[in-house]
């Protein structure tokens, strides 16, 4: 009998035994496999045995069965790249069946419409619940010392992602980022972004003035700059050739086409709800062509009666009240802080001798500014007296650099930003000038930032790869940068789109035209470093990500 039981006692450690051996190769079957497929096992995790204790192999809950195991995540590759990826092992995260877009309640006001578009562009769900599930997205504000302005912090853990940002802007950010990470099926790395930007002016600028772009033509631009996280469309919408915008104070002044005022408020409304800020452009007082026509007792005429072409006469206290008219008029109507007053190529002060060539004006700045007054000083006035009008109405002016001229017995107000383009025209000086002057700066360089359609006066159309390799937000003038000390003051730079052959080009191919440019743009105005990518790898990431 004792034998008996000894045989039985035998058969069941082999029993077991096999068990064992057979649990042992179906976990490491499915560990394997449960695995992201974009998170392929290390050599050294998939040559490692689970260890199987006695108790698994014959069905006890004494101990788990093994989990998956997986490599230290990879940073995710985005334009622009984040700054920091601090690296966890897990699968990622993807958008799945079930999965929400979720905001807290006490966020809703300020984060729902960041989560719904998100929630659209993943076509998962949206809902505000201050407990998200697995598989979820959490947006939620932090505190506002919680970080720098436009900051956010993205983390993908336990079947999770949460973005949060000491203000909205962040947080959308975090939420373009995200996607971007999951595009074309991928996963989004396990691990935590801590991302901001290095410059806070990031943008387009766009001349709409010669020639006509369609409103949605410029929402599709908005959309591919927010996902770029740039944040700043400059609307030039006035100059020698046309006048853009419906206008109820002189209808007299408007071309066709044109954008209606409501197509304008369905522009800026568009872009606030993508963190962009609309700087909007009526140059003065050159470049007023479209303005003049229709009131040509306004035009600047020299001592031979000769017209100027788009100038104004700034000794006409009519012009003054003329512009400052159609400011007051459309200040509502772009809400953005800043406002663009032109002043740059007043073709009065291209003449050997303005003071000679213009007697008018000549007279007109000796009475304002007394017997030392000149041509330019009555310049500068000009763009004094638009600067208080804007000023007055809660926005910060900025002008084109060639319209603040050195010495004078008048100044340029302090407060006015400088967007720097050219060092060759009249009045332009080197960009140190500016910045020793305690000046803030905003690159609009012309010699990689310009995108002139025909490719007149010797421009030729700058490419994504010539901003990526050699430009910075430090090289304001051709190609040399300032020195580094004066970073600070440089704000930030927009790529600048020009239509001085405004048929040359489609606004379909200027679109594709910009494409690699604005890309190139972003990741060097979010990240000081040089990039990590070569110009090939860029592109290639740049064109995964083309609508």
């Amino acid at each position: 009998m004792r034998q008996i039981k000894q045989d039985r006692r035998s058969h069941v450690i082999a029993t077991a035994t096999v068990a064992a051996l057979v649990s042992l190769a179906l976990v490491q079957g499915c560990s394997t496999g449960s695995a992201s497929p974009g998170a392929a096992r290390t050599p050294a995790a998939a040559s490692r045995s689970p260890v199987v204790s006695a108790s698994a192999a014959t069905g006890s809950a004494a101990e788990p069965l093994p989990t998956a195991s997986y490599p230290l995540s990879a940073t995710p590759s985005t334009i622009p790249a984040v700054r920091e990826h601090v690296p966890a092992r897990g699968p990622g995260w993807r958008p799945a069946s079930g999965a929400r877009v979720v905001v807290p309640p006490a966020d809703s006001a300020a984060l729902s419409d960041e989560g719904r578009l998100l929630a659209g562009e993943l076509r998962i769900g949206f809902a505000e619940s201050a407990e998200p599930r697995r598989g979820d997205v959490q947006l939620a504000l932090g505190a506002k010392d919680s970080g720098a302005p436009e900051s956010y912090t993205l983390t993908v853990r336990d079947g999770q992602v949460r973005i949060t940002g000491p203000d909205e802007a962040g947080v959308f950010y975090g939420t373009r980022t995200l996607k971007q990470e999951v595009a074309g099926g991928r996963s989004a790395p396990e691990g935590t972004v801590r991302d901001a930007p290095a410059k806070p002016q990031r943008g387009l600028n766009l001349d709409i003035a010669r020639k006509n772009f369609t409103p949605d033509w410029i929402e599709g631009r908005l959309r591919e700059m927010a996902d770029l996280k740039l944040n700043q469309l400059g609307l030039h919408f006035s100059d020698d050739q046309a006048f853009r915008i419906e206008s109820d104070t002189h209808p007299e002044i408007v071309s066709t086409p044109h954008l209606t005022k409501a197509q304008v408020r369905e522009i800026t409304a568009l872009a606030a709800r993508l963190h962009i800020a609309v700087i909007p452009e009526i140059d003065s007082p050159g470049h007023l062509g479209a303005v003049l026509r229709a009131h040509p007792g306004l035009q600047l005429r020299d001592a031979q009666g000769r017209v100027v072409k788009g100038a104004a006469d700034i000794a006409n206290p009519a012009a003054a009240k003329l512009v400052d008219e159609l400011l007051r008029e459309y200040l509502p109507l772009f809400p953005g802080a800043i406002w663009n007053l032109g002043a740059d190529e007043y073709q009065a002060l291209v003449y050997r001798d303005p003071q000679t060539s213009f007697p008018g004006l000549a007279a007109a700045a000796r009475t304002r500014y007394g017997s030392a007054g000149l041509v330019r000083d009555l310049a500068t006035g000009w763009l004094n007296d638009r600067a208080d009008v804007v000023r007055s109405a809660g926005r910060a002016p900025a002008a084109w650099n060639d319209g603040f001229f050195a010495g004078g017995v008048v100044k340029p107000a302090q407060d006015i930003q400088v967007e720097y383009w050219t060092g060759k025209e009249n009045g332009a000086r080197p960009p140190l000038e500016y910045l020793r002057e305690g000046r803030k700066v905003v690159n609009l360089n012309d010699e990689y930032l310009y995108y002139v359609l025909g490719e007149p006066n010797q421009f030729t159309y700058p490419t994504g790869r010539r901003i990526y390799e050699q430009w910075t937000p430090l090289v304001l003038r051709g190609t040399t940068a300032v020195p580094a000390s004066y970073g600070d003051r440089v704000l930030g730079a927009r790529f600048a789109v020009w239509c001085d052959l405004a048929d040359a080009q489609t606004q379909d191919q200027v679109a594709a035209g910009i494409r690699l440019p604005l890309a190139a743009l972003s990741q060097k105005l979010w990240d000081p470093r040089t990039p990590g990518l070569d110009w090939t790898a860029f592109k290639t990431l740049a064109d995964r990500f083309q609508p």
